[in-house]
């Protein structure tokens, strides 16, 4: 039974693999179009908060859906609906003038339907992968976010040059077809509902509160997602200024070389995290990972020459994965299958929750703040500028060290706090082998 359902997960994952690599080929694509369309920072960032705001406010229906609904349809469905959004820009490009706002709408579209297909998979992974595996499925799963991170960027910068938008978009468009045809050939299990579900099974509304009710009563799995929402936070703030900064310095042919590079180091994390599946105590490995992220952003920031950012690059998305394959495999072990999607999709939101408030920020505080403070003759440059440099995309560079700082001190909170530090002994597992 076991080795079924690692075949079935396996067949599942090189679906999502495939379509995850052309979700990150048009998003590329799109990023590179619109920044030079508008070349600035804020309208950018807004693009990356309408990819972010759906999964945040549809999480709590999502939760409910993924539990009362076979998740196999629910990703199914995801995936048609987005490649939908895909097949509108191209509607868009063939009979009318690609403007920014399509780009949001598509993105909104995009972003609505990832919000059902991610606790839908989590939770059916729980139900598929022996509990022993857990943390080698998890670095599995970002096994696609590391491919996409080192193939994206030179697929897309070549087709976009030589083929054009269009061009993209029908790749994603297969990719979702790929991903469907995977979930066509397969069947999930259904979990096992408890006496503790059954009396949770009321209304809509109680059963989407649900989620949160439950990882309030566990502090320890609480405390832990309020790190992260806040480690989020500070990181999104650098991840809407990240194009900008490099585009500012350089051409889009180079991003796509750091993002190669940062992709290189991703698939070395994924796969390290796939064979090892992480220590014996989760909880320290995601410790060292997260200050890993955080001392590299706060470095990041030190030296903006092209050799130095792709060093970084490669060692934050080479821990990115021990964190994110650590956690998931603790909250895939504490909480039941039945009601993993309720419970994951209200942990998805909170960590996701305070993530708009960054891209809104980024870009304000970037055009208007930070970048003139540390211009030559800026309030901050005659300070700050014998260190780290002054002039345009310092500014940036500033805000990242500052985050980096702040990003290694709250992840001290991980081994500071007893209920997180204690967080697998103390919250007895809910997934047995």
């Amino acid at each position: 039974m076991q080795a079924r359902g690692l075949r079935v997960f396996v067949t599942v994952w090189a679906g999502q693999v495939v379509s995850t690599l052309g979700s990150s080929i048009t998003g590329f694509a799109l990023g590179v179009w619109t920044y030079e369309i508008t070349r600035s920072p804020t309208l950018y960032a807004v693009t990356l908060l309408i990819s972010v705001l759906p999964r945040v406010l549809l999480a709590p229906v999502a939760g409910v859906v993924s539990d009362r609904w076979d998740r196999r349809l629910v990703m199914m469905l995801a995936d048609t609906g987005a490649g939908i959004s895909s097949l509108l820009i191209v509607a868009v490009l063939l009979w009318s003038d690609l403007q920014v706002w399509h780009i949001y709408v598509a993105t909104f579209i995009n972003s609505a339907f990832s919000a059902f297909q991610w606790p839908a998979y989590a939770a059916a992974t729980s139900l598929l992968v022996p509990k022993r595996h857990l943390g080698r499925a998890a670095g599995m799963t970002q096994i696609g976010d590391a491919l996409s991170q080192l193939a994206a960027p030179a697929i897309a910068g070549a087709l976009f040059v030589t083929a054009g938008l269009k061009a993209v978009l029908v790749i994603d468009i297969c990719s979702y077809f790929v991903a469907l045809g995977t979930l066509l050939l397969v069947r999930f299990p259904q979990p096992e509902v408890s006496e503790e579900d059954e009396g949770e099974r009321g209304s809509f509304l109680k059963q989407a509160v649900f989620g949160w009710t439950y990882i309030r009563e566990r502090s320890g799995l609480l405390g832990l997602l309020l790190v992260f929402a806040l480690l989020n936070f500070l990181v999104s703030i650098t991840f809407a200024l990240y194009t900008p900064l490099i585009l500012n310095m350089t051409t889009p042919d180079v991003l796509g070389y750091l993002n190669a590079v940062a992709g290189m180091g991703m698939l070395v994390g994924t796969v390290l995290m796939s064979t090892w599946g992480g220590p014996r105590r989760r909880i320290l490995g995601i410790y060292a990972a997260e200050t890993v992220l955080g001392l590299t952003t706060f470095a990041f920031g030190l030296r903006l020459t092209i050799p130095l950012l792709a060093l970084n690059n490669f060692i934050f998305m080479m821990a990115m994965p021990i964190s994110q394959g650590c956690s998931q495999a603790i909250w895939q072990t504490k909480v039941a299958p039945a009601i993993q999607g309720r419970v994951f999709a209200i942990r998805s939101m909170i960590a996701s929750s305070i993530v708009p408030l960054s891209y809104a920020l980024a870009g304000p505080l970037a055009e208007y703040l930070f970048e003139p403070w540390m211009m030559e003759d800026g309030v901050l440059a005659r300070h700050l500028g014998p260190t780290i440099g002054a002039g345009p995309g310092h500014g940036i560079a500033l805000i990242f060290i500052l985050a980096g700082l702040f990003y290694t001190l709250g992840a001290l909170a991980i081994v500071t706090h007893p209920r997180i530090r204690g967080i697998e002994s103390e919250i007895p597992d809910a997934l047995s082998d």
